[in-house]
């Protein structure tokens, strides 16, 4: 078992006392952090980085020289500005009240802080260029700083996701064929196989071992020369760049050039230069284990979201998963959630739930919810996709009631935030609409199933323009020019100072909604049954119904720019409603059938009353 840099207890004791936790009245209602189930929570995700400096002394992560040493330039999107761990730690406050009781943190492993061909370096801000994956990164802070965030996190109730990366590490390995830090194609199995040096015509090498699908160990040891398709090396003076020492074992990657992002190459091939790790060798499966192992033992997290999962080959995962949740309910935390990144741009549940059923991964970030909100709330296209995408729910492993534990979001800090998908699709809409829909997209995220994950700074009406950089704005008064002259949603305020305003509107509307989400367990744990679907904008509504509690509520969704009235059916036992947000009808209209009057862009959330 690897153990991290500091034990435990002396992370402990070498933290600073957490801030004294404030409660919001809602959170009251919900088990203890250790006893809720995943769907119970509300995720706020962050980019250390671009959260909160509350360390300035940290900013170049104790490197010497200009931004291609440190990897420090606030100034410039692609580097680093400085926001780390106790910087978080400061805001926990700011957090809570929004309502979330969950964080996820993006990596916070030590990164290799300048990567890229000359004139087109960036820095490792954003964590997923690995090379300690047993230690925080000198930017973000200290093992003992992680644990201080956790532990006082943790005394609020509030749980702690990771973010982790088994697929690749940094960019260390290059290969003599190609001109180090640019595209280097893709090389087959089938043109260039494991027992060939260079090609079908080449030498032969490796003996006895029969290919990357025989996962025995018995099979991997004769996986000696990692020459079939390019001849890679470590240069000088990084051949111990990366901790855990065996991941500089050259063998233990797949040295088949970058991948093409199709075919084999989505999984063997290097992404956009980062090293990929051979997963299908056990000596990897159990280094991977024990790693994160490590960081349960020594912290007590409370999941893990795993980047590009998609780009592992399934063994991996069905040997990975077991083992790390019986780590985690050895060290007392019966409800470990682990979701991975299965990143598409389509709305495609059969996509992201194959790797629920082949993979056996608990759970996977819902795209295909994103998508269907942004063609629905931003892209006036109808709301038959919302429908289609609930009845899709029976295509995970373990049917609608696991799809209940997928992670939704809107937009994030890869494709961009869903105001930015707003603005695009609607660019003479006044900034009000804008606003409207927004709010309407987020009423949809915190009362629809799924576990609702929220990308920090949309509650301040951060917009962006798509891509990475440009949708990974400083929270805590930006340096960047194009951040700072960006028009943001419900203010007049700007980036270039702190963004932690709690009667920002968005602030507002989220909070009001997260703590409606739980108190009610019918938002939470609710099966849903869709009740209305308009294949144009308009109505789309939705009773989620909690069987354990009996609590019933009626979601009523406008999409569209006109007022509506309808009749929506419902139970025949119910006979009136109590609103709980938006006008709801006191009375039935009939046995069966209920009357909704909904402004433009308006929701209601109505919970049901029923018959003595």
């Amino acid at each position: 078992m690897i153990r991290l840099p500091l034990l435990a207890a002396l992370l402990i004791a070498a933290a600073p006392p957490p801030p004294a936790a404030v409660v919001p009245q809602a959170s009251k209602q919900l088990p203890a952090y250790r006893d809720r189930l995943p769907e119970d929570d509300v995720i706020y995700f962050l980019l250390p980085d671009r959260f909160d400096n509350g360390d300035p002394a940290n900013d170049k992560g104790g490197l010497t020289g200009d931004r291609l040493k440190t990897g420090y330039d606030p100034s410039a999107k692609g580097f680093y500005h400085g926001g780390d761990l106790k910087g978080v730690l400061k805001r926990l406050d700011y957090i809570q009240h929004l309502g979330v009781t969950a964080i996820w943190v993006a990596p916070i492993f030590k990164n290799k802080p300048v990567q890229g061909a000359p004139g087109q370096e960036s820095a490792g801000y954003h964590g997923y260029w690995i090379t300690d994956f047993t230690q925080v990164d000198p930017h973000f802070g200290t093992n003992a700083d992680f644990k201080a965030l956790v532990d006082a996190a943790h005394a609020r109730g509030m749980k702690v996701y990771m973010d982790i990366v088994v697929n690749h590490t940094a960019d260390v390995i290059k290969y003599r064929e190609c001109v180090p830090d640019q595209n280097c194609p893709y090389r087959s199995r089938a043109d260039y196989p494991y027992q060939r040096h260079g090609g079908v015509n080449g030498v032969p090498i490796n003996p006895g071992f029969a290919g990357d699908q025989d996962g025995s160990t018995a099979n991997f040891v004769n996986l000696v020369d990692p020459t079939y398709a390019y001849t890679p090396y470590i240069p000088k003076g990084e051949e111990h760049a990366k901790t855990p020492d065996w991941l500089n074992d050259i063998t233990l990657y797949h040295n088949r050039g970058d991948t093409n992002w199709t075919g084999e190459s989505a999984q063997l091939g290097d992404f956009s230069g980062l090293d990929d790790v051979m997963t299908e060798n056990p000596k990897v499966v159990a280094g991977m284990i024990d790693i994160f192992d490590g960081w349960i033992d020594s912290f007590g997290i409370d999941g893990f979201r795993i980047d590009t999962a998609k780009h592992v080959n399934p063994e991996f995962w069905q040997q990975f998963v077991p083992a790390i949740q019986a780590r985690a309910r050895a060290d007392g935390i019966p409800n470990f959630h682990m979701f991975g990144e299965v990143a598409t741009g389509d709305f495609d549940p059969a996509l992201l739930a194959r790797h629920t059923r082949i993979d056996k991964l608990p759970a996977v970030l819902d795209f295909a919810f994103a998508r269907a909100v942004v063609d629905a709330v931003a892209g006036n296209k109808g709301n038959g996709v919302l429908a289609e995408l609930f009845e899709d729910d029976a295509l995970y492993e373990g049917g609608a009631a696991a799809a209940r534990r997928l992670p939704t979001f809107l937009g994030n800090h890869d494709a961009g935030r869903f105001a930015m998908f707003v603005r695009q699709a609607n660019p003479k809409a006044s900034a009000a609409e804008q606003l409207a829909r927004v709010e309407l997209g987020y009423a949809m995220l915190l009362t629809l199933r799924g576990i609702p994950t929220i990308y920090s700074g949309d509650e301040q009406g951060l917009v962006g323009k798509g891509g990475d950089q440009d949708s990974r704005q400083d929270m805590f008064g930006s340096k960047v020019a194009s951040y700072n002259q960006e028009a943001l949603l419900g203010t007049s305020a700007t980036t270039a100072t702190p963004r932690f305003d709690e009667s920002h509107p968005l602030f507002q509307e989220i909070a009001k909604l997260a703590r409606l989400r739980t108190a009610h367990p019918a938002l939470r744990r609710g099966e849903t049954i869709v009740r209305a679907a308009e294949d144009k904008p308009g109505l789309f509504a939705v009773t989620r119904r909690d069987a354990a509690s009996g609590d019933r509520v009626l979601l009523a969704f406008n999409t569209s720019a006109q007022p509506i009235a309808r009749h929506v059916a419902i139970a025949a036992d119910v006979v009136g409603f109590e609103a709980l947000a938006g006008a709801c009808p006191v009375t039935v209209s009939a046995p069966g059938s209920v009357t909704i009057t909904l402004p433009a862009f308006g929701y209601a959330v109505c919970r049901g009353r029923a018959q003595p």
